[in-house]
């Protein structure tokens, strides 16, 4: 590598980043501990001289693998165990940050604001204070940008191919303009410095809003959680789902104590991260609220778009009628589909019998796996690009965002079409073109990108397991009636 190369910087930037990151999060950890942020009981552990408000259960670090910057278990964790207190004083609320007087004079002229504008704009307005606002070290850990649906270009919005997801993302991106519209002159008048009132900056702070906060009883816009907001996501799981009066969240605000409680989900061991369950979400809703998705999302739905007649018949919640990411019917389709396949003059009598999930009969089931195939083979039919091509784009775009590549080699490949309309959409030609050569924007852009094409994969895998179970079970159907007939024979 020659001294002073393109590629030489971006690597010493990138060094000098991570030391500023971990400085960071050591002052962090410092203030933490200065405002009462614990990871153990006080009544049960002795305290013990320290200059960070972690390292007797949790411990910060990066997990480059799993969600990135996060916390690992500082020793044996058992399951339901207290890992993390944090005291109400340091959360920021909306109610802590308009004690000032001048910014709640302001927001009571606005009674039509909601909570979520309203703690956005105290996210600002304690941003405008720089090193004066109690959060200053928090603040500055906080991530420069999100991958948020509101925060997704057209040409991004378009790579998701799929009209129910290009619906959603582009209601996202209008509802944060319209929220930014009605907060302007509140912003205003709040004298907030210009940087703070672009459209950019309301896009950090409603980011930072939907994919940080936590819930707290008193508010519900919730709460930003100082080291609390480290913990990644764990989708929940079925045990978790079945005791949701429990604690599905993994923790919550304690009134006992005045401080948000974080406890293990599950045993674990010294040094694993540990991971925090948000709730239930698909991938769509993961990128809506969040700006990022999972490989394996056991709570990942795919709708397909089913006939009145089918929706006549079903006593389900439309919401409850989706494809598995495992390719397998939900119980509530098979059951309406069940039912649609019956003739009419029978769906009465046997109706019973169906929503207990019943099968109907052979000809019945059959008849519901060849509708299933024939409508997913039809919808893959019609989406641009096929499961190889998105494979082997997201390969190299991976490539690429690790600086192992360059694009100039794309020609030879089945998606330079896609390829090329990105650099176009940005005015660039792809050609030779690095990683580190690329503007902030463009970098920033090709990862949400890269997301758009992540999620449409997924969709279009979860089809295909669907038609190969549903021929796997036309199989096996047809051999339990090829053993019915040589029974009746004998």
């Amino acid at each position: 590598m020659v001294e002073g190369s393109p590629l030489k910087a971006e690597e010493t930037k990138k060094k000098r980043m991570a030391q500023g990151k971990a400085m960071g999060i050591e002052a962090l950890l410092r203030w933490g501990t200065e405002i009462g942020i614990c990871d153990f009981t006080p009544s049960l552990i002795p305290p013990s001289p320290s200059f960070s408000c972690l390292g007797y259960s949790l411990f910060a670090s990066h997990f480059p693998d799993a969600g990135g910057r996060g916390l690992g278990a500082a020793r044996d964790l058992k399951k339901g165990e207290l890992v993390l207190r944090v005291p109400r004083t340091a959360l920021l609320t909306s109610d802590s940050v308009v004690r000032d007087e001048k910014i709640a004079c302001c927001i009571k002229r606005y009674p039509h604001l909601s909570s979520t504008q309203i703690l956005a704009v105290c996210l600002l307005a304690e941003v405008g204070k720089g090193k004066s606002s109690k959060w200053y070290p928090y603040l500055l850990q906080l991530p420069q940008y999100y991958s948020t649906l509101a925060n997704f270009t057209d040409y991004e919005i378009k790579s998701f191919q799929l009209e129910d997801a290009i619906w959603v993302a582009e209601k996202a991106v209008k509802k944060a303009k319209s929220d930014w519209e009605e907060v302007i002159t509140l912003m205003k008048e709040m004298q907030l410095k210009p940087q703070l009132l672009t459209l950019k900056s309301w896009l950090w702070a409603s980011a930072t809003v939907s994919s940080r906060t936590l819930h707290i009883p008193w508010d519900n816009a919730g709460c930003l959680c100082p080291v609390g907001d480290l913990f990644n996501y764990a989708a929940p799981d079925d045990e978790a789902i079945d005791n949701f009066n429990l604690r599905l969240m993994d923790g919550g605000y304690e009134e006992d104590t005045a401080s948000y409680c974080f406890y293990a989900r599950k045993k674990y061991e010294q040094g694993e991260q540990v991971l925090l369950g948000y709730g239930t979400y698909t991938n769509l809703e993961l990128l809506e609220h969040y700006g990022f998705l999972l490989h394996n999302n056991p709570n990942e739905k795919v709708f397909i778009q089913l006939d009145t007649a089918i929706f006549r018949v079903s006593t389900w919640p439309n919401d409850s009628l989706y494809i598995q990411q495992d390719g397998i019917p939900s119980f509530a389709l098979l059951c309406c589909l069940r039912l649609w396949a019956t003739p009419v003059n029978r769906r009465r009598v046997i109706g019973h019998l169906i929503h207990s999930g019943n099968l109907v009969s052979v000809e019945n089931e059959v008849m519901i796996m060849n509708w299933l195939m024939k409508n997913c083979d039809k919808i893959l039919g019609k989406i641009p690009t096929t499961i190889e091509i998105d494979d082997e784009l997201l390969i190299l775009l991976d490539k690429f965002l690790n600086n192992s590549t360059c694009l100039k080699l794309v020609d030879s490949l089945s998606s330079k079409v896609e390829i090329r309309e990105f650099f176009q959409a940005h005015g660039l030609e792809h050609e030779a073109v690095t990683w580190s050569e690329l503007p902030v924007r463009v970098q920033k852009s090709l990862e949400r990108w890269k997301l758009a094409v992540r999620w449409r994969l997924i969709y279009k895998k979860t089809l295909l397991r669907c038609i190969n179970h549903c021929k796997d079970r036309i199989c096996e159907l047809s051999s339990q009636r090829g053993l019915l007939r040589e029974m009746d024979q004998t």
